[in-house]
Formats: structure tokens, C-alpha cells, sequence
């Protein structure tokens, strides 16, 4: 007895009358082969190529502590089997998903050798650790999340890198033109810089609520005085006897004016 269609899939009826000589192309063989090579499940874990989620886990590893006391190493990663099949997911509104496991080595230095090279280890320990449910994909090319197929529709990635640009005097109503600047890494949140009409500078973080620039400044472990010193220039200004006294800088005071007489000491005129 032949099982019934899963849900959600028509069944279709041939009334040609003309034999097709050409078989019909799998349309998702791209997509199943591409998600084939990210996950590299039938590949034994020593052989495994340097892409998809094996080049994503060794980019992040090793993870040290602070004091590079131990360092967490990653060996190699398993895909289990899906807890429950398609037609299940489908009709319980469950994903239809494997467990994730890493295994992950942990290395122990002795922390009396802090900062010396070829420090000595204390203890190495191995152990698999499971880390989460992988989505798999279905020989439709679709995935199935909370009992619905879904699909991984392709969008265009913006090019890494700094871009400028300003509002042409239509945002606010006095016509000023305001300036932004946005910042695109290669990974990452993306940084939105821009002035308001009163020429305060104020930033975004993946486009969300903006704040004044100099807490982001500060949150790179900038100071008060670091932030000042590194968009104005100083003066050193001295207090003897009774005066304030300060060093002329030719290329700071260049094209300015005092507003009141200057005299060099020790002349009448």
C-alpha cells in the first residue's frame, strides 16, 4: 500500500497523451547540494573542508578566560538524528531539526606561569557538549519550522565598508542639511553616525533607538578627557603670579585676532 502524500502536497495527474523524452531536472538540486556542503554530514570530521559550519566554529575558536588560564579548543562537531520525521513536524507544528554536538577541549595552565610562553598544563579535558537543534533541510529544499515549510530566499549583502551622505535639507524645517555616515563591517552590527539640527552627533546600532556618539566613544574604553583630546586642541595655561599665561601656538592661533592690545615685554611702544 503506497503512504499518502504529506500535507500541504498536491497530487498530480498526467492526462498527456505524448510521452516526455526528457526527465524533468531537480529545480532545488542547488539548494540541497549547497546545504549539503554547509553541513558536511556524511563527511568523517578529519576530513572535513575548510566552509560552512566548520569554518564557522573554527573562526570562533579557541576561546581563552581573561587570564589565560584556560582556553576552551574545538575538535569537531556531530549532527544526531531528528527526534521526530517530516510529517510529523508538519502536523504537530514542531521543526524538523538534529541535535547539535560540539566536542570541545578544555586546557588548564598553571596560573603562577601567567604571560610566559609554553606555559605549563595543569589538566586537558575533552567532553561533547550539545549546543542546540539544527534545522534540516527536506528533500523539497524547504525547511520546516513550528509546522510550517519554509524557504531561504537569496538577498543582496552590502558591500563591507564606510559611506556618506546627507538629507539635502528636507528633513528638517529650516532647510539646514544634516550629514550621516554609516559603517558596514564584514561582521557585525552596523553603525549609523548622524547630526541633528543643533550639530549634536548622535549613532545608531543596527538602526535601532540613537544616542549621543560619545557613549559609544566611552563604551571603547575612552575617557572624558581621551574624547576631547582627540577632536580639540590643547592649550596649556599657567597661573604665576596672579596672571594666567599661555604658549602662542602658530599653526592653533593662525588667522585669529585678539580683541584687545598685545605688547611684548619690556617695550614702551
Amino acid at each position: 500500500m503506497s503512504q499518502p502524500p504529506l500535507p500541504g502536497i498536491i497530487k498530480r495527474t498526467d492526462f498527456s497523451k505524448i510521452q516526455s523524452t526528457i526527465d524533468i531536472p531537480d529545480l532545488v538540486e542547488v539548494q540541497k547540494r549547497s546545504y549539503e556542503g554547509f553541513l558536511q554530514k556524511e563527511t568523517d570530521s578529519e576530513r572535513r573542508a575548510e566552509k560552512g559550519l566548520q569554518a564557522a566554529l573554527k573562526s570562533v575558536f579557541p576561546i581563552a578566560d581573561f587570564n589565560s588560564s584556560a582556553i576552551l579548543e574545538f575538535s569537531s562537531y556531530s549532527l544526531g538524528t531528528p527526534k521526530y520525521d517530516m510529517r510529523e513536524c508538519l502536523e504537530q507544528g514542531m521543526t524538523f531539526a538534529a541535535p547539535l554536538k560540539l566536542r570541545i577541549r578544555l586546557v588548564v595552565f598553571d596560573p603562577q606561569e601567567k604571560g610566559v610562553k609554553n606555559s605549563k598544563v595543569l589538566d586537558v579535558r575533552e567532553q561533547e557538549v550539545y549546543v542546540g537543534e539544527l534545522p534540516l533541510m527536506t528533500d523539497r529544499g524547504t525547511f520546516i519550522i513550528n509546522g510550517t515549510e519554509r524557504v531561504v530566499v537569496s538577498q543582496l549583502h552590502r558591500s563591507p565598508g564606510a559611506s556618506f551622505s546627507h538629507d539635502k535639507g528636507r528633513t528638517h524645517s529650516s532647510g539646514k542639511v544634516l550629514f550621516s555616515g554609516r559603517i558596514i563591517p564584514y561582521r557585525g552590527s552596523w553603525l549609523d553616525f548622524e547630526f541633528d539640527a543643533r550639530d549634536i552627533l548622535y549613532v545608531r546600532i543596527d538602526r535601532r533607538r540613537k544616542m549621543p556618539a560619545t557613549i559609544l566613544l566611552k563604551a571603547f574604553g575612552l575617557s572624558t578627557d581621551d574624547v576631547l583630546k582627540m577632536y580639540y586642541p590643547i592649550e596649556e595655561i599657567r597661573a604665576t603670579d596672579g596672571k594666567l599665561r599661555r604658549k602662542l601656538d602658530p599653526d592653533l592661533h593662525a588667522g585669529l585676532r585678539s580683541s584687545i592690545e598685545v605688547f611684548e615685554k619690556g617695550c614702551k611702544d
